[in-house]
């Protein structure tokens, strides 16, 4: 997302449905701090690697983090995730806006996660 253009409605609850997670918080946390293979990252957040790719695949998804295969030294095939830049600004107008926007099917979900 540009900073001169808000999100849609589904867009945005990706991402609040991402960041709603304390585990992906944490994953964000440190992905702050630069690009991290899964093996570290994992170690690092002290969760198993198919969690962790879970979550990622989840961030990854809302347009938060991007992942890349590269090959190590030894040959070795390695997941790097880094953070993509984002910047979200919720004021109730935004919301409002968002919400304008959803999709049939977002709305039915959220309807639905409401009650």
């Amino acid at each position: 997302m540009s900073k001169a253009s808000a999100p849609s409605g589904d867009e945005l609850l990706k991402v609040l449905s991402a960041l709603g997670n304390p585990h992906r918080m944490r994953i964000i946390a440190a992905l702050s701090e630069g690009r991290n293979y899964v093996s570290a990252l994992a170690r690092e957040i002290g969760m198993g690697r198919p969690l962790l790719h879970m979550h990622l695949q989840r961030l990854e998804a809302a347009g938060l983090v991007t992942g890349s295969l590269e090959l190590s030294e030894s040959g070795k095939a390695m997941k790097y995730f880094e953070l993509t830049p984002f910047s979200y600004v919720l004021t109730p107008d935004a919301v409002a806006e968002a919400a304008r926007t959803l999709t049939e099917d977002e709305k039915t979900t959220v309807k639905e996660s409401a009650s």
